[in-house]
């Protein structure tokens, strides 16, 4: 289903979280990612968001892929609430990401 992994969502939201979404290193992770993960992670925030449906995923993705005119890390980090989003969205979604979060927080420790 998801064109990136839980666990670069969870870094994500990580990232946010911690107030670091205006500095570079937000912006590299983001940026590194391929054009499927960008669609998939903006459609994850978008369906966090309300904007759409979790049965719409497919066309979150098609539309993040058809309308993307600003650079992703830019729209994404720029959008409030980000992480809230990309939580709401993972968990409409029906992913668990406890065991990515306990691994990412393990490792960052």
């Amino acid at each position: 289903m998801l064109a990136i992994t839980p666990r670069k969502i969870v870094h994500i939201v990580y990232l946010a979280r911690e107030g670091v979404v205006g500095e570079p290193q937000a912006h590299a992770f983001i940026d590194g990612l391929n054009e499927d993960e960008k669609a998939s992670l903006t459609a994850v925030a978008w369906i966090g968001r309300g904007a759409f449906e979790p049965e719409d995923y497919d066309e979150a993705v098609a539309t993040a892929m058809a309308e993307a005119t600003t650079p992703t890390a830019d729209y994404l980090l720029g959008m409030p609430h980000l992480a809230e989003n990309l939580e709401n969205g993972l968990e409409a979604l029906g992913i668990d990401v406890t065991g990515e979060e306990e691994d990412f927080l393990r490792q960052g420790s």
